[in-house]
């Protein structure tokens, strides 16, 4: 039962947690693996942002054992686990990683202040792991990874240099695949399970990448109805559309934290890009919804995050959408945290740059 009801992260802290079920229509053409062609490249405007110098810094999932989790990510994909924060209090932890540039030692310890400060000002992208304890020891347990009708989180993805000898790589330390490379229509890409199931696509980077590291990560995937809709909220929110593909029955659309160049192309980044797809005529259809990983028997992916500089500042711009909060800042327990609502539902963390006090038993 405890599994049931602690699954939001820090948002256990502080939210409501009443699921809204939705009766959505299938659409799963992204699902397919389509052939991706028609690159268009587009420059934005930095006005119009809301205040404190919004900046991407995380995409959270929850699992069920957090030792294969983090073994897979760092022993496997080159990951460094950067902070940890611990709640015994409420019996979950979470669990940060992020790529680092090849040779760039990582000297804090997960856990301690330092290591927090360092969370709570980075540039890059973490990839956040919520881990309810006790799920490792329920062999019946698993998490919503997506990827069924009416889901709307899709994958996460990392960039190598080669995706044959990657995929060989993942392979040989016995990793399943719902994908291999020279499977399906689409050759030189695959996708592999992790742990709990979760997608995660490995891309060929760009021969103009020069990125050393065996792996980067390099995306999240949401799907998303109105497209126009959803690209004016996270513009809003400082990113910079970099890339548009456009097919005969869905787009997809490739956004880049506001650190990263206007003219960035995608495969050539080290930092992650949103992936936003749209299954054409979703926005045409008022019932349509996606389910947004935080509905009860849906939960798995949780949310993305972005550092600003004044929560209350920012919230105010948020507000403005008028998309609404799952938690506005003064909501709840926790004071100064926020979870904004996108176009489609999905939770957006708002967290002071620097942090706060979580209340989380800290490593000494």
């Amino acid at each position: 039962f405890h599994h049931r009801i602690k699954t939001l992260g820090l948002s256990l802290l502080c939210l409501n947690r009443s699921a809204a079920f939705v009766a959505t229509k299938p659409s799963l053409h992204r699902q397919y693996l389509p052939v991706r062609t028609g690159v268009i490249y587009r420059k934005m405007s930095t006005s119009d942002i809301i205040p404190g110098r919004p900046t991407w810094q995380q995409t959270m999932l929850r699992i069920k054992n957090p030792e294969k989790s983090i073994s897979f990510y760092t022993d496997l994909l080159g990951f460094t686990l950067i902070d940890k924060l611990d709640f015994p209090q409420w019996e979950f932890s979470l669990y940060f990683l992020t790529t680092l540039p090849e040779g760039e030692k990582y000297e804090l310890t997960p856990g301690t202040q330092e290591a927090h400060d360092y969370l709570w000002s980075i540039d890059g992208v973490a990839l956040e792991l919520t881990h309810n304890y006790g799920t490792e020891d329920d062999a019946e347990f698993s998490y919503h990874t997506g990827n069924k009708e009416k889901d709307g989180f899709g994958h996460i993805a990392v960039n190598t240099d080669d995706v044959y000898a990657m995929s060989a790589k993942l392979e040989a330390a016995g990793c399943s695949f719902k994908k291999k490379p020279d499977e399906g229509r689409m050759k030189g890409l695959a996708f592999v399970y992790d742990p709990d199931g979760y997608w995660v696509e490995v891309v060929k980077r760009s021969e103009d990448a020069k990125i050393p590291n065996e792996c980067n990560f390099s995306q999240t995937m949401l799907r998303v109805k109105d497209p126009k809709k959803s690209l004016a909220f996270y513009k809003k929110m400082g990113m910079k559309l970099l890339e548009e593909r456009h097919f005969s029955d869905f787009s997809l659309y490739f956004l880049g934290s506001s650190v990263v160049e206007d003219d960035s192309k995608v495969k050539d980044l080290f930092q992650p890009v949103l992936e936003l797809t749209h299954n054409h005529g979703t926005e045409s259809e008022d019932s349509f919804k996606h389910f947004t990983g935080n509905e009860d028997g849906k939960k798995g992916f949780g949310h993305i995050g972005f550092l600003v500089d004044d929560v209350y500042k920012a919230c105010d711009g948020i507000r403005e959408m008028g998309y609404g909060f799952q938690k506005e800042p003064d909501g709840g327990s926790m004071k100064g945290l926020a979870f904004a609502l996108d176009p489609d539902g999905y939770w957006v963390e708002i967290v002071k740059r620097g942090g706060l006090d979580f209340g989380d038993k800290k490593v000494e």
